[in-house]
């Protein structure tokens, strides 16, 4: 059975840990398809079930895919590997919208904000000892999140938004438990899950946010943990609006136990208010990275959350890093203080790419999705297809696989680079690409 190899055991469990042992040792290669389950349930004398459940467990934690009629495979990508390696090589002459950056030039610069922090280090140094949190930081994160309505919490600083969601989802749950997750949604996030030994529940996403059917189904299946993202959903651009957030706290309010966790990495570049979630449940926690608003190397993330969830993240943060640099949260009390970023100019530069594109793909018959942010996600009946096409087109697309669990295909395009002359040409190229209106021919 599969070469050399013999998958053992008798408990659902045992089959899994068989698999993956074999798979780490290099015995069950990327791509190699798995026995039909009811054939090794035969060899393994024991109940089809048990062979379901196996290879369910391996699904979820990303190790193996299921194709219907087609089998179950050891997937081409291991789950340790990093969805950002399903990324689109760009020749050059080719524009690239695939990247998901900011706009460079909606970035504050640093080089005053940087020298004012290390002035200050320099009369004050930051030694052994010192709180790990930038008092002035922690008071404009504070007063920030009360003028949105968060629940009040404690503050603590993350070397951004991953940082602050492995902190908290690690000391809650534990290998095997659900994680609610969108999708698509965010793949960093996506991989981060099962890396922790977590099984990912996906919820379907609309332009107002997580689809309270799915929610419902996913908390109904046992789900421990959700994670929302507030506003500019990478990579659809969705945002949770008030009427969405109504229906999803009260999801929420009859499931106290689960954690919650919000995503606010909008906050700087998007004019939407924010409709929080916070505080319905036990235990919560909501993080905004600095990373679209003022630079992607500016490596940090303010968290709020209840009492006992921000001392455990403070906890296993000082058996590890100790905190964030305070040159950088000095950095950002500088930038926050003088206003180095206007988020409505900024949520306005975007929005006048992001919105003529999918009108301009609408008029092609091109369904595309974008309520804020800087990413269009648009559907593709052929994900493969569309992106090589576009690439010999001269637009290089990030593919949807980078960003999905079980929603259809898609691609996603990062508009940050976008001129107003550019919008027309890649409409059509999009619309070449995914065959919008061409003829379809019935048998």
């Amino acid at each position: 059975m599969l070469g050399e190899y013999r998958i053992e055991g008798r408990r659902a469990s045992d089959i899994a840990a068989s698999v993956e042992r074999a798979i780490g040792a290099g015995e069950l290669q990327p791509g190699e398809v798995l026995p039909p389950l009811r054939e090794l349930a035969v060899y393994l004398e024991v109940n089809p079930n048990t062979v379901a459940a196996a290879y369910r467990t391996l699904r979820d934690r990303g190790v193996i895919e299921t194709a219907g009629r087609r089998g179950s495979r050891v997937r081409p990508r291991p789950a340790s590997t990093p969805r950002e390696a399903l990324r689109v090589e760009v020749p050059p002459g080719v524009r690239d919208t695939s990247d998901g950056n900011p706009d460079p030039s909606l970035l504050p610069p640093l080089e005053r904000a940087l020298a004012a922090a290390a002035a200050r280090s320099s009369r004050r140094p930051v030694l052994y000892g010192t709180p790990a949190v930038d008092e002035e930081l922690a008071a404009l994160a504070r007063s920030a999140f009360a003028d949105d309505g968060v629940a009040e919490g404690p503050i603590t600083i993350t070397s951004g938004s991953l940082d602050a969601i492995e902190r908290v989802l690690a000391p809650h749950l534990r290998p095997g438990d659900r994680v609610a997750v969108e999708d698509p949604g965010w793949g960093s996030l996506l991989d981060l899950v099962p890396a922790l030994g977590l099984r990912p529940a996906p919820v379907g996403v609309d332009d107002e946010g997580p689809l309270p059917a799915r929610l419902a189904q996913a908390l109904e299946d046992g789900a421990r943990a959700v994670v929302i993202t507030d506003r500019a959903q990478n990579p659809t651009g969705a945002a949770v609006t008030a009427a969405r957030a109504a229906e999803l706290r009260a999801l929420l309010a009859d499931h106290p136990g689960v954690l919650l966790i919000e995503d606010d990495h909008g906050h700087g570049i998007v004019d939407l208010p924010l409709h929080p979630l916070s505080g319905v449940t036990d235990h919560w926690a909501l993080v905004r990275s600095t990373a679209k608003a003022y630079g992607p190397d500016l490596r940090l993330a303010v968290l709020t959350g209840d009492a006992v969830t921000v001392d455990r993240v403070r906890g296993r943060q000082a058996l590890g890093p100790g905190w964030v640099s305070h040159l950088l949260q000095d950095t950002v009390v500088q930038l926050w203080q003088t206003s180095a970023v206007d988020p409505t100019a900024v949520a306005g530069a975007y929005g006048r790419r992001r919105d003529p594109l999918i009108r301009a793909l609408a008029e092609r018959g091109v369904p595309a999705r974008g309520r804020s942010g800087m990413n269009v996600w648009v559907p593709v009946p052929d994900e493969t297809g569309a992106v090589a096409r576009l690439l010999h087109s001269g637009w290089a697309v990030a593919p949807g696989a980078r960003f999905r669990l079980h929603s259809p295909p898609g691609i996603r395009i990062t508009v940050s680079g976008l001129s107003h002359g550019d919008i027309e040409p890649l409409a059509d190229a999009v619309a070449a690409a995914t065959g919008a209106g061409e003829p379809r021919r019935y048998e």
